[in-house]
Protein backbone atom coordinates (compact mmCIF):
# COMPACT_ATOMS: atom_id res chain seq x y z
CA UNK A 1 0.00 0.00 0.00
CA UNK A 2 1.26 3.56 -0.97
CA UNK A 3 1.78 5.96 1.35
CA UNK A 4 -0.55 8.43 -0.28
CA UNK A 5 -3.17 5.67 0.49
CA UNK A 6 -2.19 5.04 4.09
CA UNK A 7 -2.34 9.23 4.60
CA UNK A 8 -5.70 8.61 2.96
CA UNK A 9 -7.37 6.37 5.47
CA UNK A 10 -5.91 7.53 8.52
CA UNK A 11 -7.57 10.82 7.52
CA UNK A 12 -11.07 8.83 6.92
CA UNK A 13 -9.97 7.61 10.23
CA UNK A 14 -9.70 10.36 12.07
CA UNK A 15 -12.44 12.86 10.49
CA UNK A 16 -15.05 10.51 9.66
CA UNK A 17 -16.79 7.94 11.16
CA UNK A 18 -18.12 3.88 9.48
CA UNK A 19 -20.71 5.69 7.82
CA UNK A 20 -18.67 8.44 6.10
CA UNK A 21 -20.19 11.01 8.63
CA UNK A 22 -17.79 13.83 9.99
CA UNK A 23 -17.14 12.91 13.61
CA UNK A 24 -19.03 15.15 16.50
CA UNK A 25 -15.43 15.53 17.82
CA UNK A 26 -13.55 16.41 15.03
CA UNK A 27 -16.44 19.19 13.89
CA UNK A 28 -15.63 20.53 17.60
CA UNK A 29 -12.29 20.12 16.82
CA UNK A 30 -12.39 22.88 13.44
CA UNK A 31 -14.65 25.36 15.61
CA UNK A 32 -12.26 25.74 18.41
CA UNK A 33 -9.51 26.42 15.87
CA UNK A 34 -11.59 29.10 14.54
CA UNK A 35 -12.33 30.63 17.49
CA UNK A 36 -8.91 30.95 19.25
CA UNK A 37 -7.70 31.96 16.06
CA UNK A 38 -6.18 29.39 14.73
CA UNK A 39 -6.71 29.97 11.18
CA UNK A 40 -3.88 27.46 9.83
CA UNK A 41 -4.91 25.25 12.20
CA UNK A 42 -8.28 24.84 11.05
CA UNK A 43 -7.08 25.03 7.36
CA UNK A 44 -4.62 22.14 8.11
CA UNK A 45 -7.88 20.19 9.46
CA UNK A 46 -10.03 20.58 6.87
CA UNK A 47 -7.79 20.55 3.75
CA UNK A 48 -8.04 17.01 3.28
CA UNK A 49 -11.47 16.49 2.97
CA UNK A 50 -13.53 15.65 -0.13
CA UNK A 51 -15.62 19.43 -1.67
CA UNK A 52 -18.71 17.19 -0.54
CA UNK A 53 -17.54 16.46 3.24
CA UNK A 54 -15.97 20.61 3.31
CA UNK A 55 -19.89 21.23 2.60
CA UNK A 56 -21.05 18.94 5.33
CA UNK A 57 -19.31 20.55 7.91
CA UNK A 58 -20.61 23.99 7.21
CA UNK A 59 -23.82 22.48 7.42
CA UNK A 60 -23.11 20.89 10.77
CA UNK A 61 -21.70 24.33 11.95
CA UNK A 62 -24.62 26.54 13.62
CA UNK A 63 -25.75 29.34 11.25
CA UNK A 64 -24.09 32.45 13.41
CA UNK A 65 -20.69 30.74 12.96
CA UNK A 66 -20.48 30.24 9.79
CA UNK A 67 -18.99 33.25 8.07
CA UNK A 68 -16.17 32.94 10.63
CA UNK A 69 -15.68 28.89 9.37
CA UNK A 70 -15.42 30.59 5.86
CA UNK A 71 -13.25 33.39 6.67
CA UNK A 72 -10.62 30.91 8.41
CA UNK A 73 -10.69 28.45 5.35
CA UNK A 74 -10.19 30.93 3.14
CA UNK A 75 -10.05 29.88 -0.68
CA UNK A 76 -10.81 26.24 1.02
CA UNK A 77 -14.31 27.21 -0.02
CA UNK A 78 -13.83 26.91 -3.39
CA UNK A 79 -16.86 26.47 -5.93
CA UNK A 80 -16.29 22.95 -5.58
CA UNK A 81 -17.62 23.24 -2.24
CA UNK A 82 -20.40 25.53 -2.67
CA UNK A 83 -21.78 23.50 -5.61
CA UNK A 84 -22.13 20.33 -3.26
CA UNK A 85 -23.57 22.52 -0.51
CA UNK A 86 -26.86 22.68 0.83
CA UNK A 87 -28.91 25.20 -0.75
CA UNK A 88 -29.99 27.15 1.86
CA UNK A 89 -26.34 27.10 3.93
CA UNK A 90 -25.00 28.49 0.30
CA UNK A 91 -27.48 31.36 -0.20
CA UNK A 92 -25.99 32.55 3.70
CA UNK A 93 -22.26 32.25 2.45
CA UNK A 94 -23.05 33.50 -0.41
CA UNK A 95 -24.65 36.58 0.48
CA UNK A 96 -21.11 37.37 2.80
CA UNK A 97 -19.26 37.63 0.05
CA UNK A 98 -18.39 40.25 -2.63
CA UNK A 99 -19.60 40.03 -6.12
CA UNK A 100 -15.69 39.97 -7.51
CA UNK A 101 -15.23 36.56 -4.97
CA UNK A 102 -18.60 35.14 -6.31
CA UNK A 103 -17.36 35.68 -9.51
CA UNK A 104 -14.10 33.99 -9.16
CA UNK A 105 -15.91 30.87 -7.57
CA UNK A 106 -18.63 30.62 -10.50
CA UNK A 107 -16.02 31.34 -13.41
CA UNK A 108 -14.30 28.03 -11.92
CA UNK A 109 -16.98 25.91 -12.44
CA UNK A 110 -18.84 24.48 -15.10
CA UNK A 111 -22.34 26.60 -16.16
CA UNK A 112 -24.81 24.23 -14.39
CA UNK A 113 -23.18 24.62 -10.82
CA UNK A 114 -22.32 28.10 -11.65
CA UNK A 115 -26.10 28.69 -12.12
CA UNK A 116 -27.04 27.00 -8.76
CA UNK A 117 -24.77 29.74 -7.10
CA UNK A 118 -26.39 32.47 -8.69
CA UNK A 119 -29.80 32.39 -9.62
CA UNK A 120 -30.80 32.48 -5.89
CA UNK A 121 -28.97 36.00 -5.25
CA UNK A 122 -31.01 39.18 -5.28
CA UNK A 123 -31.70 40.61 -8.51
CA UNK A 124 -29.15 43.36 -7.89
CA UNK A 125 -26.71 41.00 -6.26
CA UNK A 126 -26.86 39.07 -9.36
CA UNK A 127 -26.09 41.78 -11.29
CA UNK A 128 -22.58 42.85 -9.83
CA UNK A 129 -21.67 39.26 -10.22
CA UNK A 130 -22.46 39.13 -13.80
CA UNK A 131 -21.07 42.09 -14.19
CA UNK A 132 -17.46 41.06 -12.61
CA UNK A 133 -17.57 37.90 -14.79
CA UNK A 134 -15.70 37.44 -18.52
CA UNK A 135 -17.74 37.82 -21.17
CA UNK A 136 -18.03 34.68 -22.65
CA UNK A 137 -18.87 33.22 -18.82
CA UNK A 138 -21.18 35.80 -18.27
CA UNK A 139 -23.31 35.07 -21.74
CA UNK A 140 -23.77 31.33 -20.56
CA UNK A 141 -24.85 32.15 -17.27
CA UNK A 142 -27.42 34.72 -18.43
CA UNK A 143 -28.62 32.22 -21.72
CA UNK A 144 -29.16 29.50 -18.85
CA UNK A 145 -30.71 31.69 -16.30
CA UNK A 146 -33.08 33.15 -19.03
CA UNK A 147 -34.47 29.51 -18.46
CA UNK A 148 -37.91 28.77 -16.49
CA UNK A 149 -36.16 27.15 -12.65
CA UNK A 150 -36.27 23.29 -12.63
CA UNK A 151 -35.86 23.42 -16.66
CA UNK A 152 -33.08 21.50 -19.20
CA UNK A 153 -32.11 24.81 -19.60
CA UNK A 154 -31.34 25.53 -16.02
CA UNK A 155 -29.84 22.00 -15.68
CA UNK A 156 -27.49 21.82 -18.47
CA UNK A 157 -23.69 22.79 -19.22
CA UNK A 158 -22.80 24.37 -21.89
CA UNK A 159 -19.17 22.48 -21.71
CA UNK A 160 -19.13 19.92 -24.21
CA UNK A 161 -17.45 17.68 -27.07
CA UNK A 162 -19.71 18.13 -30.20
CA UNK A 163 -17.50 17.24 -33.73
CA UNK A 164 -18.73 17.37 -37.39
CA UNK A 165 -19.75 14.26 -39.17
CA UNK A 166 -17.15 13.90 -41.63
CA UNK A 167 -13.71 13.91 -40.02
CA UNK A 168 -12.39 10.59 -38.91
CA UNK A 169 -11.61 8.85 -35.31
CA UNK A 170 -7.90 10.17 -35.42
CA UNK A 171 -8.82 13.78 -36.62
CA UNK A 172 -10.96 13.84 -33.04
CA UNK A 173 -8.33 12.11 -31.21
CA UNK A 174 -5.93 15.21 -32.69
CA UNK A 175 -8.27 17.86 -31.76
CA UNK A 176 -9.15 16.30 -28.41
CA UNK A 177 -5.02 16.76 -27.58
CA UNK A 178 -4.53 19.81 -29.08
CA UNK A 179 -7.27 21.87 -27.72
CA UNK A 180 -6.79 21.92 -23.51
CA UNK A 181 -9.33 24.36 -23.22
CA UNK A 182 -11.86 21.79 -23.88
CA UNK A 183 -13.97 20.78 -21.03
CA UNK A 184 -12.22 17.64 -19.24
CA UNK A 185 -15.37 16.04 -18.12
CA UNK A 186 -17.24 14.09 -20.65
CA UNK A 187 -18.25 10.53 -21.48
CA UNK A 188 -19.09 10.74 -24.89
CA UNK A 189 -18.61 12.85 -28.17
CA UNK A 190 -22.11 14.71 -29.81
CA UNK A 191 -21.93 14.57 -33.93
CA UNK A 192 -23.33 17.40 -35.15
CA UNK A 193 -24.49 18.23 -38.92
CA UNK A 194 -23.84 21.61 -40.56
CA UNK A 195 -26.65 23.63 -38.60
CA UNK A 196 -24.67 22.39 -35.46
CA UNK A 197 -27.95 19.78 -34.87
CA UNK A 198 -27.16 16.33 -32.95
CA UNK A 199 -27.25 13.67 -34.85
CA UNK A 200 -25.49 11.11 -33.52
CA UNK A 201 -23.17 10.27 -30.05
CA UNK A 202 -19.31 8.62 -30.17
CA UNK A 203 -18.71 7.00 -26.64
CA UNK A 204 -15.14 7.72 -25.40
CA UNK A 205 -14.65 3.95 -25.41
CA UNK A 206 -15.57 3.20 -29.23
CA UNK A 207 -12.88 6.16 -30.15
CA UNK A 208 -10.04 4.69 -27.84
CA UNK A 209 -10.68 1.44 -29.53
CA UNK A 210 -11.31 2.12 -33.08
CA UNK A 211 -8.94 2.73 -36.11
CA UNK A 212 -7.68 6.17 -36.84
CA UNK A 213 -8.59 6.10 -40.43
CA UNK A 214 -12.47 5.19 -39.80
CA UNK A 215 -14.89 8.31 -40.10
CA UNK A 216 -16.85 9.23 -37.67
CA UNK A 217 -19.82 9.06 -38.98
CA UNK A 218 -19.49 5.10 -39.08
CA UNK A 219 -18.33 4.74 -35.57
CA UNK A 220 -21.37 6.90 -34.14
CA UNK A 221 -24.32 5.35 -32.44
CA UNK A 222 -27.35 7.25 -34.39
CA UNK A 223 -30.10 6.59 -31.81
CA UNK A 224 -30.15 8.98 -29.37
CA UNK A 225 -32.52 10.71 -26.61
CA UNK A 226 -32.62 14.50 -26.89
CA UNK A 227 -33.98 16.88 -24.43
CA UNK A 228 -35.43 20.20 -24.93
CA UNK A 229 -34.55 23.04 -23.18
CA UNK A 230 -37.44 23.68 -22.17
CA UNK A 231 -38.42 20.13 -20.61
CA UNK A 232 -39.06 20.30 -17.19
CA UNK A 233 -36.41 18.24 -14.37
CA UNK A 234 -38.40 15.44 -13.14
CA UNK A 235 -39.09 14.78 -16.70
CA UNK A 236 -35.55 15.12 -17.67
CA UNK A 237 -34.83 12.59 -14.66
CA UNK A 238 -37.37 9.79 -15.55
CA UNK A 239 -35.88 9.99 -19.21
CA UNK A 240 -32.45 9.37 -17.54
CA UNK A 241 -33.93 6.79 -15.26
CA UNK A 242 -35.82 5.07 -17.89
CA UNK A 243 -33.30 5.07 -20.74
CA UNK A 244 -30.03 4.51 -18.79
CA UNK A 245 -28.31 7.34 -19.65
CA UNK A 246 -24.94 8.94 -18.57
CA UNK A 247 -25.27 12.30 -20.51
CA UNK A 248 -27.83 13.52 -23.34
CA UNK A 249 -28.06 16.03 -25.47
CA UNK A 250 -29.98 19.52 -24.58
CA UNK A 251 -31.45 20.71 -28.38
CA UNK A 252 -33.30 24.21 -28.69
CA UNK A 253 -36.70 25.04 -30.21
CA UNK A 254 -34.38 25.06 -33.77
CA UNK A 255 -32.93 21.26 -32.88
CA UNK A 256 -29.38 22.94 -32.25
CA UNK A 257 -27.57 21.41 -29.51
CA UNK A 258 -26.79 24.01 -27.02
CA UNK A 259 -25.97 21.36 -23.97
CA UNK A 260 -25.63 18.73 -22.27
CA UNK A 261 -26.88 17.30 -19.13
CA UNK A 262 -24.76 14.44 -16.86
CA UNK A 263 -26.30 11.80 -14.50
CA UNK A 264 -24.81 13.35 -11.75
CA UNK A 265 -26.84 16.66 -11.79
CA UNK A 266 -29.82 13.90 -12.07
CA UNK A 267 -28.97 11.89 -9.39
CA UNK A 268 -29.52 15.03 -7.20
CA UNK A 269 -32.73 15.55 -8.85
CA UNK A 270 -34.31 12.71 -8.31
CA UNK A 271 -33.67 12.54 -4.64
CA UNK A 272 -34.73 16.40 -4.48
CA UNK A 273 -38.08 15.63 -6.07
CA UNK A 274 -38.80 12.40 -4.22
CA UNK A 275 -37.85 13.88 -0.81
CA UNK A 276 -40.04 17.16 -2.21
CA UNK A 277 -43.10 14.83 -3.05
CA UNK A 278 -42.87 12.80 0.42
CA UNK A 279 -42.89 15.97 2.67
CA UNK A 280 -45.68 17.95 0.18
CA UNK A 281 -47.77 14.62 1.34
CA UNK A 282 -47.19 15.73 4.86
CA UNK A 283 -47.41 19.47 4.83
CA UNK A 284 -44.21 19.87 6.16
CA UNK A 285 -42.82 22.09 2.45
CA UNK A 286 -39.15 21.37 1.68
CA UNK A 287 -38.92 20.03 5.35
CA UNK A 288 -34.79 21.03 4.96
CA UNK A 289 -33.55 21.98 8.33
CA UNK A 290 -31.17 24.65 7.01
CA UNK A 291 -34.55 26.15 6.01
CA UNK A 292 -35.03 29.49 8.06
CA UNK A 293 -37.34 29.00 11.00
CA UNK A 294 -39.54 31.80 10.02
CA UNK A 295 -40.28 30.02 6.52
CA UNK A 296 -40.69 27.01 8.04
CA UNK A 297 -43.48 28.11 10.45
CA UNK A 298 -45.57 29.58 7.81
CA UNK A 299 -45.05 27.05 5.32
CA UNK A 300 -46.17 24.50 8.28
CA UNK A 301 -48.94 26.52 9.30
CA UNK A 302 -51.07 27.29 6.39
CA UNK A 303 -51.53 23.49 5.95
CA UNK A 304 -52.57 23.30 9.70
CA UNK A 305 -54.90 25.99 9.68
CA UNK A 306 -56.35 24.02 6.25
CA UNK A 307 -56.55 20.73 8.37
CA UNK A 308 -58.20 22.80 11.21
CA UNK A 309 -60.87 23.81 8.71
CA UNK A 310 -61.40 20.30 7.70
CA UNK A 311 -61.33 18.84 11.31
CA UNK A 312 -64.29 21.28 12.03
CA UNK A 313 -65.87 19.89 9.09
CA UNK A 314 -65.72 16.27 10.79
CA UNK A 315 -66.99 17.39 13.98
CA UNK A 316 -69.89 18.64 12.62
CA UNK A 317 -70.68 15.58 10.91
CA UNK A 318 -70.25 14.16 14.73
CA UNK A 319 -72.34 16.90 16.08
CA UNK A 320 -76.03 16.16 13.74
CA UNK A 321 -75.87 12.29 15.56
CA UNK A 322 -75.14 13.97 19.71
CA UNK A 323 -78.78 12.13 20.12
CA UNK A 324 -77.50 8.32 18.89
CA UNK A 325 -74.49 9.37 21.19
CA UNK A 326 -76.61 10.49 23.68
CA UNK A 327 -78.58 7.35 23.78
CA UNK A 328 -75.27 4.85 23.19
CA UNK A 329 -71.97 5.86 24.33
CA UNK A 330 -70.44 3.48 22.83
CA UNK A 331 -70.62 5.19 19.42
CA UNK A 332 -68.37 7.78 20.79
CA UNK A 333 -65.63 4.89 21.39
CA UNK A 334 -66.08 3.00 18.39
CA UNK A 335 -66.30 5.99 16.01
CA UNK A 336 -62.58 6.91 16.01
CA UNK A 337 -61.75 3.20 15.11
CA UNK A 338 -63.94 3.54 11.65
CA UNK A 339 -62.06 7.02 10.59
CA UNK A 340 -58.86 5.85 11.49
CA UNK A 341 -58.77 3.15 9.74
CA UNK A 342 -60.36 4.86 6.36
CA UNK A 343 -57.39 7.72 7.07
CA UNK A 344 -54.67 5.39 6.86
CA UNK A 345 -55.97 2.91 3.62
CA UNK A 346 -56.39 6.24 2.22
CA UNK A 347 -52.73 7.29 2.57
CA UNK A 348 -51.80 4.21 0.94
CA UNK A 349 -53.68 4.83 -2.02
CA UNK A 350 -52.29 7.99 -2.08
CA UNK A 351 -49.11 7.75 -1.76
CA UNK A 352 -48.98 4.49 -4.63
CA UNK A 353 -51.08 6.95 -7.12
CA UNK A 354 -48.67 10.26 -6.03
CA UNK A 355 -45.96 8.18 -6.83
CA UNK A 356 -47.05 6.57 -9.90
CA UNK A 357 -47.87 9.98 -11.32
CA UNK A 358 -44.24 11.47 -10.34
CA UNK A 359 -42.97 8.07 -12.17
CA UNK A 360 -45.13 8.30 -15.37
CA UNK A 361 -46.37 4.66 -14.23
CA UNK A 362 -50.13 6.26 -14.10
CA UNK A 363 -50.93 7.72 -17.38
CA UNK A 364 -54.44 8.19 -19.34
CA UNK A 365 -53.48 4.85 -20.99
CA UNK A 366 -54.26 2.88 -17.42
CA UNK A 367 -56.56 5.25 -15.32
CA UNK A 368 -59.41 3.20 -15.64
CA UNK A 369 -57.83 0.10 -14.92
CA UNK A 370 -55.94 1.58 -12.07
CA UNK A 371 -59.48 2.88 -10.59
CA UNK A 372 -60.49 -0.55 -10.61
CA UNK A 373 -57.79 -1.86 -9.01
CA UNK A 374 -57.88 0.37 -5.95
CA UNK A 375 -61.63 -0.36 -5.66
CA UNK A 376 -61.13 -4.04 -5.52
CA UNK A 377 -58.24 -3.69 -2.91
CA UNK A 378 -60.32 -1.14 -0.80
CA UNK A 379 -63.33 -3.76 -1.33
CA UNK A 380 -61.33 -6.63 -0.26
CA UNK A 381 -59.44 -5.26 2.86
CA UNK A 382 -62.70 -3.62 3.80
CA UNK A 383 -63.86 -6.53 4.34
CA UNK A 384 -60.94 -8.08 6.02
CA UNK A 385 -61.05 -5.23 8.72
CA UNK A 386 -64.78 -5.28 8.81
CA UNK A 387 -65.07 -9.00 9.49
CA UNK A 388 -62.74 -8.69 12.52
CA UNK A 389 -63.98 -5.42 13.84
CA UNK A 390 -67.31 -6.73 13.41
CA UNK A 391 -67.15 -9.84 15.18
CA UNK A 392 -64.86 -8.50 17.96
CA UNK A 393 -67.36 -5.74 19.22
CA UNK A 394 -70.03 -8.17 18.66
CA UNK A 395 -68.60 -10.42 21.30
CA UNK A 396 -66.44 -7.89 23.71
CA UNK A 397 -69.72 -5.82 23.79
CA UNK A 398 -72.32 -8.43 23.58
CA UNK A 399 -74.19 -6.24 20.77
CA UNK A 400 -74.68 -8.44 17.52
CA UNK A 401 -76.18 -5.67 16.07
CA UNK A 402 -73.24 -2.61 17.02
CA UNK A 403 -71.34 -5.81 15.73
CA UNK A 404 -73.00 -5.55 12.33
CA UNK A 405 -73.06 -1.47 12.03
CA UNK A 406 -69.44 -0.63 12.83
CA UNK A 407 -68.61 -3.68 10.28
CA UNK A 408 -70.74 -2.05 7.26
CA UNK A 409 -69.33 1.43 8.40
CA UNK A 410 -65.67 0.15 7.87
CA UNK A 411 -66.37 -1.79 4.62
CA UNK A 412 -68.32 1.50 3.29
CA UNK A 413 -65.42 4.19 4.43
CA UNK A 414 -62.11 1.59 3.24
CA UNK A 415 -64.16 1.92 -0.20
CA UNK A 416 -64.50 5.61 0.08
CA UNK A 417 -61.05 5.93 0.89
CA UNK A 418 -59.21 3.68 -1.90
CA UNK A 419 -61.22 5.66 -4.25
CA UNK A 420 -60.33 9.44 -2.97
CA UNK A 421 -57.22 8.21 -2.40
CA UNK A 422 -56.62 7.56 -6.59
CA UNK A 423 -59.14 10.34 -7.44
CA UNK A 424 -58.18 13.63 -5.62
CA UNK A 425 -54.77 12.90 -7.36
CA UNK A 426 -56.30 12.14 -9.93
CA UNK A 427 -58.64 15.48 -10.61
CA UNK A 428 -55.61 17.53 -9.11
CA UNK A 429 -53.35 16.05 -12.03
CA UNK A 430 -55.62 16.79 -14.45
CA UNK A 431 -56.23 20.27 -12.85
CA UNK A 432 -52.51 21.28 -13.10
CA UNK A 433 -52.04 21.38 -9.60
CA UNK A 434 -49.51 19.25 -7.79
CA UNK A 435 -51.10 16.52 -6.06
CA UNK A 436 -48.33 15.70 -3.74
CA UNK A 437 -48.97 19.28 -2.26
CA UNK A 438 -52.90 19.30 -1.61
CA UNK A 439 -54.12 15.51 -2.14
CA UNK A 440 -53.50 14.48 1.70
CA UNK A 441 -56.16 17.10 2.70
CA UNK A 442 -58.76 16.29 0.98
CA UNK A 443 -58.17 12.55 1.15
CA UNK A 444 -58.20 12.84 5.02
CA UNK A 445 -61.06 15.28 5.14
CA UNK A 446 -63.39 12.69 3.03
CA UNK A 447 -62.50 9.65 4.90
CA UNK A 448 -62.94 11.36 8.75
CA UNK A 449 -66.60 12.80 7.30
CA UNK A 450 -67.90 9.70 5.87
CA UNK A 451 -66.42 7.49 8.19
CA UNK A 452 -68.59 8.97 10.77
CA UNK A 453 -71.31 9.83 8.58
CA UNK A 454 -71.48 6.34 7.57
CA UNK A 455 -70.92 4.62 10.88
CA UNK A 456 -73.29 6.99 12.82
CA UNK A 457 -75.42 7.47 10.04
CA UNK A 458 -76.19 3.31 10.03
CA UNK A 459 -76.11 3.41 14.48
CA UNK A 460 -79.10 5.78 13.54
CA UNK A 461 -81.33 3.93 11.13
CA UNK A 462 -80.70 0.45 13.47
CA UNK A 463 -81.84 2.22 16.20
CA UNK A 464 -78.61 1.57 18.50
CA UNK A 465 -79.23 2.32 22.24
CA UNK A 466 -77.71 1.58 25.35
Amino acid sequence: MSETDLQGETINETRLDEDDRLRPDFVREVLARVEEGDEGGARDLVGPLHPADIADLFELTPEDRRGDLAIALGDIVDGDVLSEMNDHVREGLIDALEPHQVADIASELDTDDAVAIIEDMDTDDQAAVLRALDPDDRAAIEAALSYSEESAGRLMQRELIAVPEHITVGQTVDYLRDNPELTTDFWEIFVVDPQHRPIGTVQLSWLLRTPREIAISDVMKREQTLIPVDMDQEEVALRFQKYALISAAVIDDGGRLVGMITVDDMVHVIQQEAGEDILRLSGAGDGDINQPILLTIRTRLIWLVVNLGTAMLASSVVGMFQGEIGKFALLAVLMPIVSGMGGNAGTQTLAVVVRALATNQLTSSNTIRMIFREFRIALANGIVLGTLIGVGTGLIFANPALGMVIAAAMVINNIIAGLAGILVPLALERAEVDPAVSSAVFVTMMTDVMGFFSFLGLASIVGLSG
